[in-house]
């Protein structure tokens, strides 16, 4: 008979200890959540920037860095319409950036005031670049291209090497290569689960919507308003990043 007292007690003491695991769970999983909303923003912003980059500063990427060294072989060869220099200008920035990037990981130990600080530092960079398209009689050219090309890829390269320190499975943030490569490569077709499918088809989705609205708007507009656009949004996501106790739960607990 004094066995069951005694259950009854390990069962209440258990059922709170269950219960927080349970809420710890779901927590996390809204943190992942909010997390991945974030690094959604900036893949698409990612597209935008390219978009205005390429139709609008002479064929440069300036997050893409694998396109870059394509072009910067095109040009090399004398193919028309590339610039070396353009392109130089581009990978040596980004670069820099993500020097700058990898100083800034060393002093912020915690990973979300990283990714604070990174997209803030995007959004900063970003603007400049913009204030430049708005007030240049042009961005195709002269110095106002290689400043902006030079502003930008900074910002992606500062913000490439936070989201590689972030290291989330299939989001880069700027390369699609990889999570196109998972997508295929995991899928029932090659006999797999299709793991995170959903997070890789919307990263694709999220890159192909920004591109598209950074070329509509650069062909109607100009390069200044959708620059702006990309900095006002990175701002915002910087404070929403801040503001979220869920990112700041996931990313500090790991």
């Amino acid at each position: 008979m004094a066995a069951a007292p005694d259950h009854d007690a390990a069962g209440t003491q258990q059922g709170p200890a269950a219960s927080d695991r349970a809420g710890a769970g779901a927590a996390g999983q809204a943190g992942a959540r909010s997390l991945l909303g974030v690094l959604l923003a900036l893949t698409l912003l990612s597209g935008l920037i390219d978009g205005v980059c390429y139709l609008g500063l002479g064929r440069v990427f300036t997050a893409n860095m694998t396109g870059n060294v394509v072009i910067l072989g095109f040009a090399a060869a004398g193919a028309p319409g590339f610039s070396v220099t353009a392109c130089l200008d581009s990978l040596g920035l980004f670069l820099a950036g993500a020097v700058c990037g990898g100083l800034v990981s060393r002093h912020v130990p915690k990973r979300s005031r990283l990714l604070v600080a990174g997209v803030g530092l995007e959004a900063v960079f970003v603007a400049t670049a913009a204030a430049v398209a708005l007030t240049a009689t042009a961005v195709s050219t002269g110095w106002a291209r290689y400043t902006t090309i030079a502003l930008l890829a900074f910002a992606m390269g500062i913000r490439n090497s936070v989201i590689r320190r972030l290291s989330v499975a299939d989001m880069t943030t700027t390369v699609l290569t990889m999570t196109l490569t998972g997508l295929a490569a995991d899928s029932a077709l090659a006999g797999g689960s299709n793991p995170r499918a959903g997070r890789r088809v919307v990263s694709v989705l999220a890159m192909l919507a920004g591109a598209a609205v950074g070329a509509a708007l650069f062909l109607h507009h100009g390069a200044g308003p959708p620059l702006t656009i990309a900095a006002g949004t990175a701002a915002v996501t910087a404070i929403a990043a801040r503001a979220s106790r869920g990112v700041r739960g996931y990313l500090d607990r790991r």
